[in-house]
């Protein structure tokens, strides 16, 4: 099974980089489902019911979320019945899953799993369970699927916290990768027990901002420090960023293109 995953996609010119690239980047690849990061897919923050969709009518099947996710008022009254789950260490009480078990028209059954890490993250991080003890949680809850597919996005600051983690699972999961930083790295590769591994995916969207955002405001913050409302930048270069992960031959590979 080849599985792509997309990362962070980053407000419109995110979404039209996917409409550009995914569908005939799907047949190149013969790729069997796509997943992606949605909690920036709104406007930047958060995710909508209608930009859920319009991903979905080029081709992505499922989705994660992290800190973002909930941005847009009203939101998490529908977030139960979409193609999407947020980290799985939220409160108990927060809408959604953490998780979706998957099964194919073949009968490939995946775990998908969504985590948010702790270390330097600030805000929410003390009011998240640990995501090592929820991992374990999950897994062994379906330790008695067979040749089940696990696939974990990571959404953390923290390299050290995603390289940690995703070593205590090797070997029980099937790949772990890396979101939120909107910093594609160029690490994917097998680790010593088997699980694929990136430390982050990166942005897909803007490339002429800062992490998305219009390269003005974020430098004025550095020379002023004062704060300004964050906006979006919607001109210039985009690019897609996104890993291939192979379940057959146990590869994982970049699958990115600048537009």
């Amino acid at each position: 099974m080849r599985i792509l995953f997309i990362g962070d996609i980053v407000a419109k010119p995110g979404r039209t980089a996917v409409k550009e690239v995914l569908p005939a980047l799907k047949k190149e690849e013969n790729i069997d489902l796509v997943f992606a990061n949605a909690e920036n897919l709104a406007h930047g923050r958060g995710a909508t019911v209608e930009t859920l969709n319009e991903m979905k009518s080029v081709g992505v099947d499922y989705f994660t979320g992290g800190d973002h996710l909930f941005w847009h008022k009203g939101f998490e009254d529908q977030v139960e019945e979409l193609p999407l789950i947020r980290p799985a260490n939220y409160p108990e009480s927060t809408p959604g899953e953490g998780y979706a078990l998957l099964e194919t028209k073949s009968g490939e059954k995946i775990l998908l799993i969504n985590l948010q890490g702790r270390t330097s993250f600030g805000g929410t991080q003390n009011l998240l369970d640990d995501p090592f003890r929820k991992a374990d949680e999950i897994i062994e809850k379906h330790s008695g699927i067979e040749n089940l597919i696990t696939i974990i996005d990571m959404h953390a600051e923290a390299t050290s916290e995603k390289m940690a983690l995703a070593l205590y699972l090797d070997g029980r999961i099937t790949a772990f990768l890396g979101t939120h930083t909107h910093v594609p790295t160029c690490d994917a590769h097998v680790l010593p027990q088997g699980t694929m591994y990136v430390t982050d995916i990166g942005m897909t969207g803007n490339i002429d901002s800062v992490l998305g955002v219009k390269k003005d405001i974020i430098i004025s913050l550095f020379l002023t420090a004062q704060n300004q409302k964050f906006e979006w930048e919607d001109t210039g270069r985009t690019a897609f960023r996104s890993v291939i992960v192979d379940t057959t031959k146990n590869t994982i590979y970049r699958a990115d293109k600048d537009m």
